[in-house]
């Protein structure tokens, strides 16, 4: 089996998190090393791992073929550029920038190189986002014609992460938390025609916005995305309505809190959510209301990575294309002016 060798820039909650256990695990990748300028904390986790002390000295390393760009958000830009201008393959954080100018300008340079760009939306592969895609598919609520996202949290404090809670570009909620709801919305209903947002900062101390609900226009979908840092007693994350049914679930997807437990994603039952998560299901079936709790699928974010591998080794889709991150970061923009403007945004 070809081998990936793969480093990080960054050692983390999202390095220690979300990357390094699903490559250390993954057969076709060979997780070399992490970027930590002072610290040796990766060496608590993998002992074997080499600590570069300077991007120049990763970029350097002939064997690094694939780079995790999985610092802060106002670095992505900076940073990718750099590792594709290394001749380097990358997989980056979301959000993906901070502008869809530098968006756009990275996708140039990977296509124009012929590397690999993919960016990290590993909330696809959340159990409760691949129960709605299953009742979606399913077809047993019919065409889709209103669906509600909420990815809310309570931290009324503010977090001691400046990038997040200082201004600046890629700082606040909406750069935060936004690129998961709307990835999702993507992935499920394609491009929207116009987007509505309201953004707003509720915690009493915050600089930055801790709050935005977004609406996305369809030619007859309405699909709502809203995040919260001020949400004590969440409601359904996932409220879909078609034309014969509904689907009602919470966000319950228990991957990330096993693994900041240190708990490695290597057992058979990995993502399976309790039943008592499961959703609601109500649909009408030859003239009778059936109500049903639905299993939930199996979360995974170990599938990124697969298909991360069949796409570097076997030519196989980009798992998530630099171009699907660009319309993320331009309904983000497009949000901005809404909510500065209190219009309808189209989007072209």
């Amino acid at each position: 089996m070809s081998k990936i060798v793969t480093a990080l820039l960054s050692f983390g909650m999202s390095g220690r998190v979300f990357h390094a256990p699903f490559i250390h695990i993954h057969k076709g990748f060979t997780l070399k090393g992490v970027w930590e300028r002072t610290k040796s904390e990766s060496h608590q986790y993998y002992p074997g791992l080499h600590i570069y002390r300077s991007l120049e000295e990763l970029l350097a390393d002939d064997e690094v073929s694939l780079v995790i760009v999985n610092t802060p958000t106002n670095t992505h830009y900076d940073f990718t550029k750099k590792v594709l201008a290394a001749g380097k393959h990358a997989v980056v954080e979301k959000a993906f920038t901070t502008t869809v100018a530098e968006a756009m300008e990275l996708r140039t340079i990977a296509e124009h190189n012929n590397l690999f760009l993919s960016v990290y939306q590993n909330r696809r592969w959340d159990s409760d986002f691949l129960t709605v895609k299953k009742v979606i598919e399913g077809g047993k609520i019919g065409e889709v014609v209103e669906a509600e996202f909420h990815f809310d949290r309570y931290k009324p404090e503010l977090g001691n992460k400046d990038h997040k809670e200082k201004p600046g570009p890629g700082a606040g909620l909406l750069n935060d938390l936004g690129p998961h709801l709307i990835d999702q919305a993507l992935y499920l209903f394609g491009k929207p025609n116009s987007v509505f947002a309201d953004i707003r900062t509720l915690r009493r101390a915050s600089l930055v916005d801790d709050y935005f609900a977004i609406t996305l226009f369809y030619d007859y979908q309405r699909v709502l995305l809203k995040s919260s840092m001020l949400v004590k007693e969440p409601i359904a994350s996932f409220i879909v309505h078609g034309r014969k049914g509904s689907f009602i679930k919470k966000r319950s997807d228990p991957q990330e809190s096993l693994l900041l437990k240190n708990v490695a994603p290597t057992n058979t039952n990995w993502g399976a959510e309790e039943e008592g998560d499961y959703g609601l299901l109500v649909y009408e079936e030859n003239g009778a209301t059936i109500r049903q709790i639905e299993p939930s699928v199996k979360g995974n974010y170990g599938a990124y990575y697969e298909a991360v591998y069949q796409s570097l080794i076997h030519g196989k889709p980009n798992p998530v294309k630099a171009s699907e991150a660009i319309i993320t970061m331009q309904i983000i923009e497009a949000a901005r002016a809404s909510n500065h403007s209190q219009g309808i945004i189209k989007l072209t």
